[in-house]
């Protein structure tokens, strides 16, 4: 009897990343204007989510046996330019918590298989984007030598103190 209890306890805390972070997690996407339509897909180029911004997607956080996701998001809107943003599932720190336990299980099958051990910080959950309209110039700063501007723009210089 106690055996089993051992057997059983081992086998339920044997994946402390899955248990504790989970194999999904939950993206907040949106954009400035809104109504942008929304596109992700995952790292093999397979559609996961269509749809228009605000939206709250559930992304999967591994992508096969010791392999983390890896997504594009790709958001358009009409009259503006398009923008892709990458997300990178990263090593969870509770997938180290499987050593402590004594949970080869966990560290070696468990986790990698479900995921669990990948993940994305809070603030990366959060993404919110500003479109620019299309065919806006780039704000840009360009810095001359006094001594190679012409006289024409000679004439329209202002010193400044």
């Amino acid at each position: 009897m106690m055996c089993g209890l051992a057997i059983a306890t081992a086998l339920t805390f044997s994946s402390c990343a899955t248990i504790f972070g989970g194999t999904r997690q939950t993206f907040v996407v949106n954009s400035n204007p809104g109504d942008a339509n929304l596109v992700i897909t995952n790292k093999k180029g397979r559609e996961v989510f269509n749809g228009v911004t605000p939206a709250e997607v559930r992304l999967k956080s591994g992508a096969g046996y010791f392999s983390p996701a890896q997504y594009t998001v790709k958001f358009t809107k009409p009259g503006h330019q398009d923008l892709t943003v990458p997300i990178h599932f990263k090593l969870n720190g509770w997938y180290f918590g499987n050593i402590l336990i004594g949970g080869a299980i966990g560290m070696l099958i468990v986790d990698p298989l479900t995921g669990g051990m990948w993940k994305v910080s809070k603030a990366e959950k959060q993404i919110y984007k500003t479109l620019k309209p299309q065919g806006a110039a780039e704000p840009s700063l360009t810095i001359i030598d006094v001594k190679h501007v012409d006289d024409g723009m000679k004439e329209q210089l202002i010193k400044i103190n």
